[in-house]
């Protein structure tokens, strides 16, 4: 189900027009009666030729020829508007930040599955920063931070444009929190007022809220759980603050210097954990709460915990890309199994901290899961 929100009482952040800001979210929650609804797309029509395209993060981001994909053509394995499954107890909410410049759309699997746990999944775009954001009435608003990083010539420039993506999306998950609080209790907060599916009042417990974010989404998950206490345990997927442009880092995500007092969990690759990425460093010393450093070996960034993972080598295979792209693109990870691995260590996480579910998976290595390092 996707929601058009609206916060007239914010300016936008980014452009002139609209004057308000107004964002694109997704809800995926354990449904009924599926088969009379229709799969849902993983991205919409617009949305999906503007990522597939020389403009779009198809392109920019694994230099896939541009408009050789269509996009649009896949289908998740979730179905559009379906009633929400019958259940004794509302369910926990996860939201979900993209990295900057990705959409809603590009970490769908892990959400699917998470939503299949029982989870209600909350996807959010952040518009003019994620890579493109389709509208009910069929506009498509790109990102602008590429331009704004070419225009940007002074190392408070980077810094200010740093702040300014950070502030939009801890203040676009505030308002999202705002407005599935609404919805749950009944309003429909739809610009358009389409109808709701049936069961979504009522369906989701808002006192077990957890986060969890890629690259710059995993940093606002972190950001958001110590400035908001409704967030009670966040995932950081690859996401470090650290960049040579930005002259103060740590001022970007002060939470590094304050610290988290809940859980939290963070998976990084062989180049990013806490000994060895500072504001990974200072958090970890500086937190109270419960925290684990994993890292999927293999991994290459994050692109290693995204859809790119289930999709590239097939692309690749469409495409007669060779394997040193597809290893470029998402590491040398075992593709059979990266992706169970991430969304195993993931559910664990949140059904130990939001359920009370411990399966003693987080308490160090399993021989189930080979790939998967505890970094001490």
């Amino acid at each position: 189900m996707d929601l058009h929100l609206i916060d007239h009482s914010r300016a936008n952040p980014w452009t002139a027009t609209p004057s308000y800001r107004e964002l694109m979210v997704s809800l995926w929650y354990p449904a009924r009666d599926v088969d009379r609804f229709p799969r849902a797309p993983h991205m919409l029509p617009g949305a999906a030729a503007h990522f597939g395209s020389a403009a779009g993060a198809g392109s920019t981001l694994y230099d896939i020829p541009a408009d050789s994909v269509n996009f649009a053509a896949t289908r998740t394995a979730g179905h559009e508007r379906a009633p929400v499954a019958r259940h004794r107890t509302p369910f926990p909410v996860l939201l979900y930040s993209p990295g900057a410049g990705d959409p809603r759309t590009w970490e769908t699997t892990l959400v699917q599955d998470l939503a299949s746990r029982g989870y209600v999944v909350v996807t959010i775009d952040h518009p003019y920063d994620s890579s493109e954001v389709e509208f009910p009435d069929g506009r498509v608003v790109g990102s602008l931070l590429q331009e704004l990083f070419q225009q940007a010539q002074q190392p408070s420039d980077f810094q200010a444009l740093g702040a300014k993506v950070f502030d939009a999306r801890i203040a676009d998950t505030r308002f999202v929190l705002d407005q599935l609080a609404a919805l749950d209790r009944g309003r429909n907060p739809d610009a358009e007022g389409r109808t709701l599916p049936a069961g979504v009042a009522g369906a989701m417990d808002l006192h077990r809220t957890g986060m969890f974010g890629v690259s710059a989404g995993g940093l606002t998950a972190f950001q958001m759980m110590g400035d908001d206490p409704r967030i009670r345990a966040a995932v950081d997927i690859g996401g470090s603050v650290e960049s040579p442009v930005i002259p103060d880092p740590i001022g970007l995500w002060p939470v590094a210097r304050q610290g988290l007092s809940r859980p939290f969990m963070v998976l990084g690759d062989a180049g990013t954990d806490h000994h060895q990425t500072p504001s990974w460093r200072m958090l970890w010393d500086n937190s109270r709460g419960w925290h684990v450093d994993l890292r999927l070996d293999g991994a290459n960034g994050e692109n290693s915990y995204k859809d790119a993972v289930p999709l590239i080598p097939q692309i690749a295979r469409q495409l007669g890309l060779t394997d040193s792209f597809v290893t470029q693109t998402v590491g040398s990870i075992d593709l059979t199994r990266a992706v169970h691995t991430e969304e195993t260590y993931v559910a664990a996480f949140f059904d130990r901290w939001l359920r009370g579910r411990d399966g003693q998976l987080l308490d160090g290595p399993s021989p189930s899961f080979p790939d998967m390092t505890f970094v001490p």
